[in-house]
């Protein structure tokens, strides 16, 4: 059976894809740029990656002829062929390969956050020749589908009748209450590929949607008011669901702190999917164990992992989830149409889909 990449392959290139990148797909061509001059996709370049079955290596070969790919299960395995390589995984990469990498020129990373590399790999944020890619704009779809799994978990109260079904017990008062999402004001912090997602589904809940962007741009359809950071206080009075999508970075790091809490009404809700370290974790438990906040759903904390004695564990008010708001099959779909396509523009000299600002850390 042929694998997924090639369905996708197949498809792309009948419906033109490959030659042609669509608004529609996935991935953004803002920031662009070429991570290297091909003349025209005639100059040689290898690319390092995980190891591959053979339909999809063909389909990449004849996307991009002139890129030739080694493979690696590990960092160890990586070194090997250091000195080669023009392109790789992030995840395969260390200082060390880097030093070794004299031609490499482009690195693509396989999650939307690319903080760990960026801290982790000497030489990486520094580097000048080497252009970053990241999957932003892949995972909102599914991250935002979890959002609103959380949000009406805790609404509709469904734990409780989870719990009295387990019982076998038809009990119409088991749940302490019910909200309707329909006619509240949900805030999304951050609203970039994942955000956008969020409040695309938030308006088709009928809900009020605000939200904030690092730079001041006109608000779309599904989004009532669209600001910026100078205005997250003034939104958080306002909210009653608010929902953080935003990369991690030394001006997130600690937002959301006591001060953040308190202007957010009594009996909000709040959501993160963003990064656990934008939240300072003591203080959102102590306003939720206040009654201050209705409950919290969290696909990211601070520690992460979450250590099993961790008082989060115990709070009744918090839905947790081991950051997988991301998984499922659409995911990966998506994940390797942005993959294939920045592997043609590689080989052909085309500037690379969703760069990252590696000085901004997004």
């Amino acid at each position: 059976m042929k694998s997924t990449l090639s369905l996708i392959l197949v498809a792309l290139t009948l419906f033109g894809f490959a030659g042609a990148w669509s608004q529609d797909a996935p991935g953004t061509l803002d920031g662009s740029v070429v991570a290297m001059d091909t003349d025209g996709g005639t100059v040689p370049l290898v690319y390092l990656t995980r190891p591959m079955d053979e339909d999809e290596l063909a389909r990449l070969v004849d996307l991009a002829p002139n890129v030739g790919f080694v493979f690696a299960e590990n960092g160890e395995e990586a070194l090997a062929h250091a000195g080669r390589i023009h392109g790789a995984d992030a995840h395969l990469l260390t200082g060390e390969d880097l030093a070794a990498a004299p031609n490499l020129c482009w690195v693509q990373s396989w999650s939307a956050g690319v903080t760990r590399y960026l801290e982790d790999i000497d030489g990486l944020r520094e580097s000048d020749r080497i252009v970053m890619t990241n999957m932003k704009g892949v995972h909102g779809p599914a991250i935002a589908e979890h959002v609103f799994a959380m949000l009406l978990s805790m609404t509709r109260d469904l734990d409780a009748y989870r719990a009295a079904q387990e019982k076998a017990e038809w009990d119409r008062d088991a749940g302490s209450g019910m909200t309707a999402v329909a006619g509240r004001t949900m805030l999304v912090v951050g609203m970039g590929g994942i955000g956008s997602e969020i409040a695309r589904r938030a308006k088709g809940f009928d809900m009020e949607v605000l939200a904030t962007v690092r730079t001041a741009r006109p608000a779309p359809d599904y989004c009532d008011e669209l600001g910026t950071a100078e205005d997250l206080d003034r939104f958080l009075s306002r909210a009653d669901v608010v929902a953080v999508a935003l990369p991690l970075t030394a001006e997130t790091e600690n937002l959301f702190d006591a001060a953040k809490f308190a202007l957010m009404k009594e009996g909000a809700y709040f959501l993160n999917v963003g990064r656990g370290k934008i939240v300072v974790t003591d203080d959102l438990l102590a306003a939720l164990d206040s009654g201050h906040l209705a409950g919290a759903g969290l696909d990211v904390t601070d520690p992460e992992p979450l250590p099993a004695d961790h008082p989060l564990w115990k709070s009744d008010r918090v839905i947790i989830t081991p950051h997988v708001s991301s998984r499922s099959e659409l995911t990966m779909e998506r994940r390797r149409e942005v993959f294939v396509e920045n592997i043609r523009r590689f080989g052909a000299g085309e500037p690379l889909l969703n760069v990252v600002d590696k000085q901004l850390g997004y």
